[in-house]
């Protein structure tokens, strides 16, 4: 792991690139201190072999030369003076070096040239009797025949060369170390700074963008740490900046009413926000794909709908709109493809709810529709029994009473029509005035019962009530209340076969009263029950006023604005032939009288 690292790298560089230097300067100089050592060896004999030639031509006395020759040369050398015709004068024997002559000179042709051409020699030579070299020197007397012979043993020079070697070895060995000290120590300096970078970037990875590494040097490194430090800055404005563009976004897609789904060029789904969650979740629903009953949350296909539109906004590079429907809603997509540049790189699709729009819009027209039909029939009527009596149809007096009963009976139902329509459009505009008061539950509804005991009876409809609560006031309007029951007990009662039940019961829940309305007549279809509270329903869908049951449709619409205006609900429920469950709760808003 060491040598992996920049330490390791710089520190091995560094002593692998100093070793290498040492190792060549090193192998010079043990060269060039050998050659050195022999060369000096050689140049000092043969200065010694010229001042004895010098001494031994200025004396005429030969002893007294001989003498000043013997103290003049080194002790480790001998000198060998040779006059000529084998006249050889050696000097005191040193270090065991054995005798040369004239002969053995002579036989050297290097050697010889001293007497040959008169010139300084210097060889190294072997000994015949003697295993170790020998440095010769020798030179000529000027003016006489014979010459001077300075030899010394070559142990001297290699014991010389031997301790220089040491020396250098020593001064390489004490040169590496402190290279690697002085190495580690550098690299270390220099990588310092670049590991504290290292664990920053770590840092940054992982989102602390507070990181800053210090500036220990004013040079490449310094500026790079300043340049780390100001990058992490930067980094964290724009991350930051992105954050918030990210949850802008983010918040104006969720807050969105229209679904919104990105796709890349492969049609995977990238983006989407609730609405559009909606929609993929009941097309999943709708297309079976369901695990353990419940819709997976994670939408990773591509719809029919959603794939033919998205193949042809690739291929065709255009905006594509159509309307599908899922589970009982419409929905209206729009899709548009996203460019890079030149470049369609996926396409962004608008999924709009419009369910509510369709009913409102056929809302519209059933209303236009059935208004219609319900003012045609007594206009008809009317026009009818008044042309009947302009054109003297009728004759007697009894016969124009007689229409003239059918045209006011008309004339008031078209005006109860009116009077409707104008108090719903007031009630679901929220215009409706309440006229609120201490009204005590029990009593008021009996009387209300009691009115319709008469039509009950004439039906032969058994009315029942039951009212299992305390003296009970809550705040209401009692005339819209009245309004409310009337229109249920009068459509129980009108729907209830002869010999069947109607049972008001009135109970309380918490703090809601409740009042319900049960009868045991032909009941709703399970299809009507989400409409029985819209205008002109109507569960006989030819419209035809059968047993005297009359009605313009608007009672059940009027009875649910009505108990919503006093903060409660209405709801019913039913099941055919075994009849209908109508009941409304009112909340508790007044004590009782005692209170008052």
């Amino acid at each position: 792991m060491f040598w992996r690292s920049v330490v390791g790298k710089l520190w091995f560089t560094i002593l692998l690139m100093v070793s290498f230097v040492l190792f060549i300067l090193t192998v010079l100089l043990l060269e060039f201190f050998e050659n050195y050592h022999v060369i000096e060896a050689e140049e000092e004999l043969l200065q010694t072999a010229g001042r004895v030639a010098e001494t031994i031509e200025s004396h005429d006395d030969r002893e007294l030369g001989l003498e000043i020759a013997e103290q003049m040369k080194d002790p480790s050398s001998r000198i060998m003076i040779t006059f000529g015709n084998d006249n050889v004068w050696m000097s005191s024997e040193q270090n065991d070096l054995p005798d040369i002559n004239e002969q053995w000179v002579r036989s050297d042709p290097e050697l010889a040239r001293v007497f040959e051409d008169q010139a300084d020699v210097k060889k190294i030579a072997d000994l015949d009797n003697d295993e170790r070299q020998v440095v010769v020197v020798g030179t000529p007397f000027p003016n006489r025949e014979g010459g001077v012979f300075v030899y010394q043993p070559l142990d001297i020079i290699e014991e010389t060369s031997r301790q220089t070697t040491k020396i250098i070895f020593l001064a390489a060995g004490i040169a590496i170390f402190l290279t690697t000290i002085f190495a580690f120590f550098l690299s270390t300096r220099i990588t310092a700074p670049l590991i504290k970078m290292r664990e920053g970037a770590l840092e940054l990875a992982e989102g602390e963008f507070n990181t800053k590494i210090p500036i220990l040097t004013h040079d490449e490194i310094g500026e790079l740490a300043m340049a780390f430090n100001r990058m992490g800055r930067q980094l964290k404005y724009h991350i930051n900046a992105v954050n918030q563009e990210k949850e802008q976004l983010s918040g104006i897609l969720s807050s969105m009413a229209d679904g919104v789904i990105t796709f890349n060029r492969q049609g995977e789904i990238l983006i989407t926000n609730p609405p559009a969650g909606q929609y993929l979740e009941a097309v999943e629903y709708h297309s079976d794909a369901m695990s353990n009953g419940e819709v997976t949350k994670e939408q990773s296909f591509l719809p029919d709908e959603l794939s033919q539109l998205f193949n042809r906004v690739i291929t065709q590079e255009t905006e594509v709109m159509t309307e599908t429907n899922v589970q009982g809603r419409t929905w209206v997509i729009i899709m548009t493809p996203l460019y890079d540049k030149a470049f369609v790189r996926g396409a962004v699709a608008v999924i709009r709810d419009m369910t509510e729009e369709r009913r409102l819009d056929k809302l519209r027209k059933d209303f236009i529709a059935n208004v219609s039909h319900e003012l045609r029939t007594p206009i008809s009527m009317l026009q009818g029994y008044s042309e009947a009596i302009v054109d003297d149809v009728a004759e007697t007096n009894e016969e124009k009473n007689e229409l003239a009963d059918i045209i006011h009976d008309e004339s008031l139902r078209i005006g109860r029509l009116v009077n409707e329509l104008l108090d719903l459009a007031r009630m679901e505009a929220g215009h409706i005035s309440l006229s609120k008061e201490a009204v005590d539950v029990s009593p008021f509804i009996e009387r209300i019962i009691h009115k319709f005991q008469g039509p009950a009876q004439e039906k032969q409809v058994d009315l029942r009530m039951n009212i299992d609560m305390p003296e009970q006031y809550i705040d209401m309007d009692p005339d819209r209340i009245e309004q409310v029951m009337t229109n249920l007990i009068d459509n129980a009662i009108r729907h209830t076969p002869v010999k069947g039940t109607v049972e008001i019961n009135v109970t309380k829940e918490n703090e809601w009263v409740e009042v319900s309305i049960q009868d045991s007549g032909t009941g709703i279809a399970e299809e009507d029950l989400p409409f029985v509270f819209e205008r002109f329903y109507k569960a006989d869908r030819a419209r035809k006023r059968k047993d005297g049951k009359k009605g313009t449709g608007l009672g059940l619409a009027i009875a649910k604005n009505i108990v919503e205006a006093h903060d409660g609900f209405i709801n019913v429920h039913s099941k055919e032939g075994k009849g209908t469950i109508f009941s409304f709760h009112l909340p508790e808003g007044a004590e009782n009288s005692d209170n008052l």
